[in-house]
């Protein structure tokens, strides 16, 4: 049985690939390049405020996988939060994601759920037989008016492109609800931890068969060592970007300090195009448990994510799944390494996917182990 694991990241992947590992008796180093833990759901405590900064913007635990929830209640306690987004468009602030409400206020409407859904199923064009684009979905499904206020410029600002070339799936993830429901999401267990991510992961991490070593960037003689390797940076940079760098969307950050309340709420969505920021978080409201004199908030820009810049958004279009596909196949001819998480797989994760194929992932490892099998590239395929 192979005994000395490495794994590359200490986001959840990591971590909670590595507790599970180490619970089990393998002795387990973890590399990570940053100076702190858990990736980019890292969370800490702002000098001036006092408040609890999501650093990297802001990350609402929602799931409706019991052992995912089970399993992050073990490192902290999960605080009931319900996330209630607002937009400002068109000179009015409206919630979302679009409702009942949303539908009624914004054109002036009483209606009832039944009439608000056949009053948008008049507004959408029905010359859309089969939607392809971003723009199609919304024109397709509704209509014009609520396509320029709420959706036209979210493209064009988190993706740089112009609604007609993003593909419909994109705007297939954002609900509309004939009912005054807006809470943003629809899974059973909702919350956020009451010390922060970071807290949770350095838990996770905390075991005597664990090291972790931080400020520490990997290279491949470092895998020499160990009898298996999971890497969780991104991909194209294990073959030293042999076919070009796939690519990545990248946010930056301005922060606001203020007394009091800035907004009013925790997210402000801004989605016209001629607000150059995609929103406002206003990280004291993510803590309503918390009490704090004064605030900071943060404006959200988009942009195409430079080589020594961090990494978020996968792009994911025709270009970058055609190099991606070469590494998936270069990688299918490696031993011993294993391609998790959001920057090893290259897609889009929620905390709770993260987690649940991280315990995958592990639990098919020690399955293997035991019977002399051989681990895989990939858990989860990015293709």
């Amino acid at each position: 049985m192979t005994r000395n694991i490495l794994i590359v990241g200490a986001g959840f992947s990591g971590a909670v690939i590595a507790r599970e590992l180490a619970e089990q008796g393998f002795r387990v180093t973890v590399l990570e390049s940053r100076d702190h833990v858990a990736g980019n759901c890292h969370t800490e405590r702002d000098e001036e405020t006092g408040v609890n900064v999501h650093v990297h913007g802001p990350h609402i635990f929602h799931t409706d996988n019991e052992r995912v929830w089970a399993y992050i209640q073990r490192y902290d306690e999960m605080m009931p939060y319900i996330t209630r987004v607002k937009a400002t468009t068109g000179g009015a602030v409206y919630g979302l994601p679009i409702n009942l409400h949303t539908i009624n206020q914004f054109f002036s409407k009483t209606l009832s759920p039944r009439e608000a859904e056949a009053f948008i199923a008049e507004k959408a064009d029905k010359s859309i037989d089969v939607a392809v684009s971003f723009e199609q979905q919304a024109l397709k499904f509704l209509g014009e008016e609520l396509y320029h206020a709420f959706f036209r410029g979210y493209p064009i600002k988190q993706w740089g492109l112009p609604p007609s070339e993003l593909p419909a799936s994109v705007l297939k993830r954002l609900p509309v609800r004939f009912n005054y429901d807006d809470n943003y999401f629809n899974h059973k267990y909702q919350g956020i931890p009451k010390n922060g991510y970071t807290h949770i992961v350095e838990g996770i991490l905390k075991h005597n068969n664990i090291t972790v070593q931080l400020n520490t960037k990997f290279s491949r003689s470092d895998a020499a060592a160990s009898d298996h390797v999971f890497f969780s940076g991104p991909l194209d940079s294990w073959f030293e970007h042999k076919f070009g760098r796939l690519g990545y969307r990248t946010l930056k950050f301005e922060p606001i300090r203020d007394v009091g309340d800035y907004q009013g709420c925790a997210v402000m969505s801004y989605p016209e195009e001629s607000v150059p920021y995609t929103r406002i978080s206003e990280h004291k409201h993510f803590a309503p448990w918390e009490q704090h004199d004064k605030t900071i908030a943060f404006k959200e820009y988009s942009s195409l994510c430079q080589p020594d810049e961090t990494p978020y958004y996968p792009i994911r279009l025709v270009e970058e799944q055609k190099i991606l596909g070469q590494y998936v196949e270069l990688a299918a001819s490696e031993r011993n390494v294993t391609f998790i998480g959001r920057l090893g797989t290259y897609r889009y994760l929620d905390m709770d996917v993260t987690i649940r194929e991280a315990l995958e992932t592990a639990d098919l490892f020690l399955k293997l182990a035991r019977e002399g099998g051989e681990m895989p590239p990939f858990v989860v395929s990015p293709l």
